[in-house]
């Protein structure tokens, strides 16, 4: 390989979960979903259900995204080979992004010059052409920003945005906007503000801004959630004269209010009668006056209505003429686990819930969010547990609908602080704050087995915890499937692969035999796994119990009000999941608890032969520091390595399993041999504890042609060091400094003659480099070089600290390694795949 080849980078998969914030989901015109991740927004495809990209350049979490145009207005952006989109964080900082349509590339164009105080609640828009557009933000200290942006005709032209106006609306928090245009006044708008005062403010201004305040809608009696205008598109004179606002609140109750023409300023007169407060609130803009009344009054569901939504223009045609038109439907999202479209009866014009669905399972605590696609055919939601529901109706008549659930992309929603791969690749695992423990992989289309096709998804979720899970190691060995795993706890726990979960594997397309084939499958009696009421634990479902539900005892009557957790129901999947199924019916069953430690879990890791586990907890002393030996099988205690006086952050054995590598928050890293006496027992002995850096030593990695290690600190260096003749250490080599503190290290074997390897490099910043590193072995001692292979594009790393980085195993070493596959994990809840060309 020439010094300095080229390296090509694909990004493979990316998984992760949505933020738990309403306002945070947007479905573009583009057809493409935004939504927060972390500090990233994230860019799906619901055709695909694959994460397309992740934008960094907020550092703060993001709260809410929307697209320009947003799917309502779809219809007026038919052949633009530019989107927009905006992004607001916690910070108050506001992002505006560009996305080419002719090859899907995305650029940062600007920050908001104004930023808010506080967190960015809300954004809403109104499109006034293809290159024109106002749009409001919240922000949770109560004050709205107005703003104009016109976009570039050219594409050498860059986009105009000017704030027309800062309305400090209350002292409380603003959570919801909309705006739209006065019903025959153009160039005058409306804008509805909603927040912790129950009452929904209106405000009318101009194009150029100058909003005042002219009324107050009172109903609601909780905070209000959700406020969507819609269009005035309608041909008939009557609606030509009015709009409809649709506002929801944690009241339960959706509202729909009309906001209707009466006449001139000069011409009409207001009779002060009772009727007239029933009627409701008049005002004047221009030279028009407007009245607002409550048109209907919805009650269906049993919680806090977190968003509503009109559904996006449809085309129809109207003699001969295709005509733009509204469509008097509303979409509802609510914390009752349910969406439901809205629609009037066409005989009576009663407003009443015609489509409900949604989630019937324990898992989701409730939706936060519901959005229609711009053709009106599929409706997403976004739940409590980072989690989308995609229906799709694919009724085929005008007359019935059928709405039936689609595949999503899934993911972490919190920090995920660990992965591995399988034993040999065919999957990954990976761990989280979430308390949850995923697989992902790689889904085969039937059509073809080309590289095209792969397309990855969440395949099982199996351990659903009740602490935050720190570290994951994957048995080695022959055998069934195991992982161990440690959480905020100060057990290890042992799990072990169902039979659903193998039969699943067999229909991945991944060669999922590879590690355990079928025909020693059948040892295997465990269908899969039940979760316990506290979350801990989970229980084996074995292969030939009943399924009959278990008889309660007569007693037991008055405990059937609370929501017992369900019985799961493992199965085979000849598809890829969907949340309901992951959440429950996906579990492994846990085989063993390992006690010992003192505090909660930091690290674990497995030798290459599968015979041992090696575990280290959070440490402030020397004795709590002590790192413990599993023996895998009988699953005794076999070992405690002293060594260490703080927390040991990272462990790995040596390829050859003579070596356990350690290192630690006390900045020293040490080696233990590792050796069986002849009647199998395990032998252990500090071979030696260096002093490597001058700040936390955060990860370890082995070369594995050798007896080579590589180290990574926050002092944002990486070092490499030799073991000569069994018992020297010395250091080799030290990486130029790197921009940030280097979290994450993986070295990786590419040519064994020649003894080179790369080395991935992950950081606090998000960053990810590849270095070339080649090992010389002479009568004088090891040398080593290196040199900078690749820095990966912003655009494809973390936004975040990378926690992990895992080079897919590789069978044999023996030839030139041609296409490498990386997998990383960090804290913006992601988990990354690439593949590496050399």
């Amino acid at each position: 390989m020439s010094e300095n080849a080229k390296i090509e980078a694909k990004r493979v998969f990316i998984g992760a979960g949505c933020n738990r914030v309403v306002n945070n989901v947007s479905w573009g015109a583009s057809g493409l979903v935004s939504f927060g991740a972390q500090n990233a927004v994230a860019i799906f495809c619901p055709k695909t259900a694959q994460i397309l990209t992740t934008l960094p350049g907020h550092k703060a979490s993001v709260n809410c995204t929307h697209w320009l145009p947003s799917s309502k207005f779809a219809f007026k952006a038919k052949n633009l080979d530019r989107h927009y989109l905006l992004s607001g964080d916690s910070d108050g900082i506001i992002i505006l992004w560009e996305l080419s349509t002719l090859n899907n590339n995305w650029r940062h164009v600007l920050q908001l010059p104004l930023s808010h105080k506080k967190g960015v609640t809300c954004i809403t828009a109104y499109m006034v052409s293809e290159t024109d557009a106002m749009f409001a933000s919240a922000s949770s200290d109560g004050v709205v920003n107005v703003w104009d942006v016109s976009f570039p005709s050219l594409s050498t032209e860059e986009c105009k945005v000017l704030c027309l106006e800062s309305i400090c609306a209350d002292s409380k928090a603003i959570v919801t906007l909309s705006l739209a245009e006065l019903p025959q006044n153009p160039g005058r708008f409306a804008l509805a503000f909603g927040g912790l005062d129950n009452k929904i403010k209106l405000y009318c201004g101009e194009r150029t801004g100058k909003f005042t305040s002219v009324c107050e809608l009172k109903g609601h009696t909780d905070w209000i959630r959700s406020l969507d205008f819609s269009l005035l598109l309608n041909s008939t004179e009557e609606s030509a004269n009015s709009i409809m606002l649709v506002s929801s609140s944690q009241d339960k109750v959706i509202r729909i209010w009309k906001l209707v023409l009466v006449g001139d300023v000069g011409s009409w007169r207001r009779e002060i009668t009772l009727a007239s407060y029933i009627e409701g609130p008049v005002f004047v803009s221009g030279t028009f006056t407007y009245q607002i009344s409550v048109e209907s009054v919805l009650i269906g569901h049993e919680d806090w209505v977190y968003s509503v939504e009109w559904q996006p223009p449809v085309i129809d045609s109207i003699d001969g003429q295709l005509i733009n038109h509204q469509p008097l439907s509303i979409l509802s999202a609510s914390m009752d686990k349910t969406m439901m479209i809205w629609r009037p009866e066409k005989k009576t014009g009663v407003w009443v819930n015609v489509v409900c669905v949604g989630e019937l399972s324990h898992c989701a605590l409730g939706f936060y969010g519901g959005h229609w696609s711009p053709n009106g055919l599929s409706i997403l939601a976004h739940g409590y547990g980072g989690s989308f529901h995609l229906w799709r109706n694919v009724s085929s008549s005008k007359e019935s609908e059928n709405w039936q659930m689609q595949k999503v992309p899934s993911g972490h929603f919190a920090a995920v602080t660990d992965i591995t791969w399988a034993r040999t690749g065919e999957y990954l695992l990976s761990v989280s704050h979430d308390q949850t423990t995923r697989v992902f992989s790689s889904w085969k289309n039937n059509e073809g087995n080309e590289v095209e096709d792969e397309h990855w998804h969440e395949l099982a979720r199996p351990q659903v915890h009740g602490h935050d899970i720190n570290c994951v190691a994957m048995v080695q060995g022959k055998g069934n499937h195991r992982f161990v795993s440690g959480a905020e706890e100060k057990v290890v726990r042992v799990f072990e692969a169902p039979l659903s979960f193998l039969k699943t594997l067999n229909h991945t397309g991944t060669g999922g035999e590879g590690s355990f084939p079928e025909d020693l499958q059948g040892g295997v009696q465990v269908l899969g796994a039940n979760m316990s009421a506290l979350g801990l634990s989970q229980k084996p479902i074995y292969l030939h119990s009943s399924s009959e539900p278990l008889e309660r005892n007569g007693g037991g009557e008055g405990l059937e009000t609370f929501e017992t957790v369900p019985e799961a129901a493992p199965a085979e999947l000849k598809e890829p999941p969907i949340e309901d199924q992951l959440a429950f019916h996906t579990l492994w069953p846990e085989s063993h608890k390992l006690y010992g430690h003192g505090n909660e879990l930091f690290s674990l890791c497995s030798d290459h032969k599968g015979n041992l586990v090696a575990s280290s907890c959070k440490a402030q002393s020397a004795s709590m520091a002590e790192i413990w030996l599993w023996e895998v099988g009988t699953w005794k205690a076999v070992g405690r390595l002293q060594s260490h006086s703080l927390t040991v952050t990272h462990l790995e054995f040596s390829y050859d399993d003579t070596l356990l590598l350690s290192v630690s928050r006390d900045r020293h890293f040490s080696v233990f041999s590792i050796q069986r006496t002849d009647n199998g027992e395990v032998c252990h002995k500090l071979m030696a504890k260096v002093e490597a850096h001058k700040r936390i030593i955060w990860a370890c990695s082995w070369n594995p042609f050798g007896h080579q290690f590589a180290t990574s600190s926050r002092d944002k260096t990486v070092k490499i060091w030799s073991i000569e003749n069994n018992t020297r250490i010395k250091q080799v080599l030290a990486l130029p400094q790197f921009g940030s503190s280097v979290t994450a290290v993986a070295w990786t074997g590419l040519d064994r003659k020649e003894k080179s390897g790369c080395v991935a490099v992950g950081m606090e910043s998000g960053l990810i480099e590849l270095w070339n590193i080649k090992i010389r072995e002479t009568e004088e001692g090891t040398t080593a070089t290196a040199d900078l292979a690749l820095r990966l594009e912003p655009f494809m790393c973390h936004v975040s600290a990378v926690n992990r980085l895992a080079w897919r195993p590789i069978e044999k070493y023996e030839s030139n390694q041609s296409l490498l596959r990386l997998t990383s994990c960090g804290d913006d809840n992601c988990v990354r795949v690439f593949d590496f060309k050399f």
